[in-house]
């Protein structure tokens, strides 16, 4: 298989997916939703810190790592691609508030930063050529 220089963004695209969704479900997604109530409850107390969400923070825990574990999964298939790197976005915000309200300060709150960033750029470029549906779809045409 030749790979074309116009495939080359779509591969690039392909990178970035596979990995950063990769590390969203291993690092980010799976520990806390494996952590049950009690992490959840702890993270959800990040929204009472931001918006001032003080119910229900176990539910407000649970939506910030489903939104890291499935957005994850998401970016790897590259399906519901906006919504899952829009709900990530919003996830790393307020991780990023709850960071500086904290006390830790700008700096201790670079990596859900960087992180923001980036799912915003894959927000507005796609997931690219090469996603699953995709896949599916030639797989299925070429039978």
């Amino acid at each position: 298989m030749k790979l074309h220089f116009k495939e080359r963004p779509d591969l690039g695209l392909l990178v970035l997916r596979l990995g950063l969704g990769g590390m969203f479900v291993i690092v980010h997604g799976f520990p806390k939703l494996a952590g049950g109530v009690s992490r959840w409850k702890g993270l959800g107390g990040a929204f009472n810190r931001l918006l001032g969400l003080s119910f229900l923070p176990e539910f407000w825990g649970f939506l910030a790592s489903l939104s890291e574990f499935g957005g994850g999964i998401c970016l790897i298939a590259g399906v519901f691609f906006r919504p899952a790197c829009a709900s990530m976005v919003f996830t790393m915000i307020v991780a990023v508030a709850s960071i500086i309200r904290g006390g830790y300060g700008f700096s201790a709150a670079s990596q859900p930063v960087e992180l923001a960033i980036v799912l915003l750029g894959l927000f507005f470029t796609g997931p690219g050529r090469f996603t699953l549906p995709n896949f599916l779809t030639k797989s299925q045409t070429s039978r």
